[in-house]
């Protein structure tokens, strides 16, 4: 039987990767201690998650409560097992929270990722390494685009070289990333070197919106998720800046952990892809409430204010190209509007 280890197994992309390789007859190994619990207050608590993966796949699933910046506590695992696939989906994963915390953000995100990869290369290093990054990588270069605003977003002109979406081509240099975004960059990169510099299977995503009723949407992170949730409970929601004409491309957790099979499939080294809803499922927040307003058939509370969260993206599509190209039998199987139903109907609103 084959071994998986998934840090931040309670969370969006890690419960969906347990339900998935467990399907596939993996061994699951989980690691997580419920940050988000602590980054984002009790609402946000993913046990809820870890119980659901617990009674789903029963003695498939062994957990570890242990914090990725514990290198001594970190080895035990890798000591005990040799896994056959390593996904890292644990961080600090918000830009307006990491501010407050600098140290915590960058020993999560960043000194954590260099304990995991070092564990892998020291007593797994035939395993294949995949990264959760972020778009925030390109900082807020994505708001130098020339964009034009319409009656319910903002949009890039058909003839300019990112409309498809934006590419792997976009510099990372010259721009405000947050300090979330910094220290994911430093992650990223740490993860391509582990590739390139040792010559082992690592593989990052640079993530759009991830999404999924698995989401524990809160206010500071999780957008789709938290603005369904608010408009389900009929909870205040609030839109920083823009308008709320911003948009997002949203990739349901399901298709972005059915490219992680596919690069466990065929490996490569230090990859990096850019990975999200692209033209296939993209939407701005105005359309995204529109769309909830209409499934739930409630009303939303929406108070807009002026100001825009620091870095912030105007406008981010993902184009998956290389992706589709180095794997093209990979297909997304979730549209835009079937993300919001399905978060309608299945999200976690508790």
């Amino acid at each position: 039987m084959k071994k998986v280890l998934i840090t931040g197994s309670s969370g969006l992309i890690g419960s969906e990767a347990a339900k998935f390789f467990g399907e596939k007859d993996f061994k699951i190994y989980g690691i997580d201690n419920n940050m988000r619990k602590y980054f984002f207050g009790k609402e946000a608590s993913t046990l809820w998650s870890r119980k659901k993966i617990k009674e789903k796949l029963k003695d498939k699933y062994k957990h570890y409560a242990v914090d990725i910046r514990d290198l001594a506590k970190l080895e035990e695992v890798f000591q005990k097992d040799t896994f056959d696939l390593i996904i890292h989906t644990a961080a600090q994963p918000s830009h307006d929270w990491a501010a407050k915390e600098p140290h915590t953000d960058f020993g999560i995100n960043a000194v954590g990722t260099l304990n995991l990869l070092e564990l892998y290369r020291k007593y797994s290093p035939k395993a294949v390494f995949i990264f959760t990054s972020t778009n925030k990588v390109y900082g807020d270069t994505p708001n130098t685009l020339p964009l034009r605003e319409t009656e319910t977003r903002f949009e890039l002109s058909p003839q300019h070289r990112y409309y498809k979406g934006i590419n792997e081509s976009m510099s990372i240099d010259n721009s405000k990333h947050s300090i979330f975004g910094a220290s994911k960059v430093a992650a990223d990169i740490m993860v391509q070197e582990y590739g390139k510099y040792f010559h082992l299977n690592t593989a990052v995503f640079r993530g759009g919106c991830l999404t999924g009723p698995q989401h524990s949407g809160a206010k500071l992170h999780g957008f789709l998720a938290y603005l369904i949730k608010c408009v389900a409970t009929e909870e205040p929601y609030t839109i920083f800046g823009y308008k709320g004409k911003q948009v997002r491309d949203n990739i349901h957790s399901y298709d972005l952990v059915n490219a992680f099979y596919h690069v466990f499939l065929h490996p490569r080294q230090g990859e990096v892809y850019n990975i999200g809803g692209s033209r296939h499922s993209n939407i701005s927040m105005k359309e995204a409430i529109q769309k909830a307003e209409k499934v739930l058939k409630k009303k939303a509370k929406v108070t807009y204010l002026d100001d825009n969260r620091i870095g912030d993206h105007i406008w981010y599509i993902s184009d998956v190209s290389k992706f589709q190209k180095h794997y093209p039998e990979w297909k997304y199987i979730y549209d835009g509007d079937a993300i919001i139903e399905e978060i309608c109907r299945f999200g976690h609103f508790k």
